[in-house]
């Protein structure tokens, strides 16, 4: 009794509960747009017939699995106007009226463009939301607006940022 490795692209059969042969997969899903295929995680190794598609060499290597993936098998033209449109929020005059009035909220969208960032280096979304929702209760007290708030908190979480960069970049200099 056989089963099919659970990874994106790998076409390994194992027996049931192992042992587990090392494969190479893709880390996301395939993309189905218009007539071209494609590996969410290799967008410029494209296909445009399914054998050709088949042939697509895995980006990533590992010991095949039976636990099935989270979240969607196959992405289509929807999905990737969605993702191309996350980073234009559209907002009702109102609200642009209201940001304005409270002194503008230019640090929110860096805030929000470093979460994306973040989570795209593997950094998990809960650690941000509390490290920066930390940063903001500590600020609080000593800013009037939330407008100050965000910009103390951007600002802060910047220099602490470059402080590691700097920090990883000694070290590299100690280690070559």
């Amino acid at each position: 009794n056989t089963v099919a490795c659970t990874h994106f692209g790998c076409q390994n059969r194992f027996p049931k509960g192992g042992p587990y042969p090392e494969c190479s997969y893709h880390r996301l899903p395939p993309v189905f747009h218009e007539t071209a295929k494609y590996w969410a995680c290799c967008p410029n190794k494209k296909a445009y017939d399914w054998d050709d598609f088949q042939k697509i060499p895995g980006c990533q290597k590992g010991t095949c699995s039976e636990t099935k993936e989270e979240g969607k098998l196959f992405l289509g033209g929807t999905d990737l106007r969605e993702q191309a449109s996350e980073g234009s929020n559209l907002k009702s005059i109102d609200d642009f009226n209201k940001a304005q009035s409270a002194g503008g909220a230019e640090a929110a969208p860096v805030l929000d463009r470093l979460k994306k960032v973040m989570v795209e280096l593997g950094v998990e979304k809960e650690l941000y939301d509390q490290v920066v929702d930390g940063m903001k209760k500590e600020h609080a007290a000593t800013c009037s607006t939330e407008a100050e708030i965000l910009a103390t908190v951007s600002q802060e979480l910047g220099s602490k940022l470059k402080s590691m960069m700097k920090s990883v970049a000694a070290e590299q200099l100690r280690i070559n």
